[in-house]
């Protein structure tokens, strides 16, 4: 009997472009498909709420789509390293393919396994799938990673293009191991006390098949006017793929080559390669969710927490039509589109002056696309700490925003914004309350006389 080959499936719940299936498929071996559910391993961020829902229906469209094929799909929860070496025993499996991940925590358990596996003859291989481009090969003429979005995205088009998508494997040879796989449901992955998901219900089908119809919904419909209406929340025009890259439903390379085969957009693919902006920034900054990229704003002087401003912020109570669109927005589709995304978290910055992260944690657990690097990426280039931030001074005025991108205010409308409720604060004096706060950064930055 043949030995099995291995595929590891992470943040890539697809079949189509998947190097590490298509790599596994040619070898003519017979393939097992495992999923590891790792909440234990050291650094590993366990999933938020929102995600974990996505996860489950993800995971149920693949193992259907490797099913219809001959492959099953095995589940196990816990450590990867020692998860991964009991599976490789059980099956007897001569290899291993996964494709690569970009967070320390995971890069130390694939290098781990790598590494073992290898010393005692089993193939174990890592293929380039979930990234245009790899953080090592964008670099400055210094050798150094950008810190600018400008000179890295077009260092990034100087490169050669990105590859082209691989198709789906013509064939997979199923294998006749009988291997014990967890039940999905017995993760407890879904909602159940309360069942707070039948807004994501409503809103979203996940799985490959709904990936690329989306995808192919958006160029053919939305794309045209992509430039000139997508900060503007009401129009329907930005393309929703988002959870679908960040689970890896479809890759940035069929995103990317779709596009530029109807002729694109320069700004769709300049929001391509922001989220590759933000990985290449967690590559090299593993902390990005915990510490400020710019050591600067650890003199920030955050008050104490006002847990009743809090809440009213993630409940949409907080008096300010856009803000509270948007959170109610949230908690009803686990998505918020990426203006509002802005507006909500620089009023709770720098008009509640609730430290960053404290937000980052919300959109962690309410957000289907929130990963571990466009989230906290995202909140510092608000807060003013990340990489090519806004200037701390930049203060998103919530009702000039709505006035500027929802001037009809039917967004607003849509998501119950337009309440009568008074404004938890004032936001002229909140916005001078910031910039007062920010002088004691720029004074730690001054030399001493």
């Amino acid at each position: 009997m043949t030995a099995p080959v291995l595929v590891w499936f992470r943040d890539d719940l697809r079949i189509a472009d998947h190097p590490a299936l298509h790599t596994a498929a040619a070898t003519g071996a017979p393939i097992i498909g495992i999923y590891v559910l790792d909440e234990e391993s050291a650094g590993v961020r366990a999933l938020g709420g929102a995600a974990r829902w996505w996860l489950h229906h993800s995971l149920t469209s693949l193992g259907e789509r490797l099913a219809e094929r001959g492959v099953r799909l095995v589940l196990r929860r816990g450590p990867a390293v020692r998860l991964i070496r009991e599976l490789v025993t059980e099956t007897g499996a001569r290899g291993i393919h996964w494709n690569r991940r970009y967070g320390k925590p995971e890069r130390d358990i694939d290098a781990e396994l790598k590494s073992g596996l290898r010393d005692e003859g089993v193939d174990a291989h890592s293929h380039a799938g979930n990234l245009l481009h790899e953080p090592w090969t964008v670099q400055t003429g210094a050798g150094t990673h950008y810190s600018v979005f400008t000179p890295f995205w077009r260092a990034c088009q100087a490169l050669p293009a990105p590859r082209l998508p691989l198709p789906e494997p013509p064939r997979m040879t199923p294998a006749a191991v009988d291997i014990a796989s967890d039940a999905l449901t017995d993760w407890e992955l879904l909602p159940t006390a309360p069942d707070w998901a039948a807004g994501l219900r409503t809103a979203w089908t996940p799985g490959e098949p709904a990936a690329v119809a989306r995808l192919h919904e958006f160029l053919e419909d939305d794309l045209s006017d992509y430039d000139r209406a997508r900060d503007e929340p009401a129009s329907g025009a930005t393309s929703m793929i988002s959870p679908r890259l960040r689970w890896g439903e479809i890759s940035p390379h069929t995103a990317w080559h779709a596009a530029v085969e109807v002729g694109g957009s320069a700004r769709f693919l300049a929001e391509l390669g922001w989220r590759e902006f933000a990985w290449h920034t967690l590559f090299h900054f593993p902390a990005l969710a915990d510490d400020n990229l710019r050591p600067e704003f650890d003199a920030f002087p955050w008050p104490p927490l006002d847990p009743d401003m809090l809440v009213s912020w993630q409940r949409g109570e907080t008096g300010i039509p856009l803000v509270d669109a948007g959170m109610r927005e949230l908690w009803e589709t686990g998505h918020m589109h990426n203006r509002v995304r802005m507006v909500t978290a620089s009023f709770l910055i720098k008009n509640l002056l609730i430290d960053w992260r404290i937000g980052e944690e919300w959109f962690w657990d309410t957000l289907v696309d929130a990963d571990a690097a466009s989230n906290p990426f995202n909140w510092q280039w608000v807060a003013g700490s990340g990489a090519d931030a806004a200037p701390y001074f930049r203060v998103f005025n919530p009702i000039l925003q709505a006035e500027k991108f929802d001037p009809h205010g039917e967004y607003i409308r849509r998501w119950g914004g337009a309440t009568s409720r008074e404004p938890i604060v004032d936001l002229r004096a909140t916005r001078q309350a910031a910039l007062n706060a920010y002088e004691a950064v720029k004074s730690s930055q001054r030399p001493a006389r």
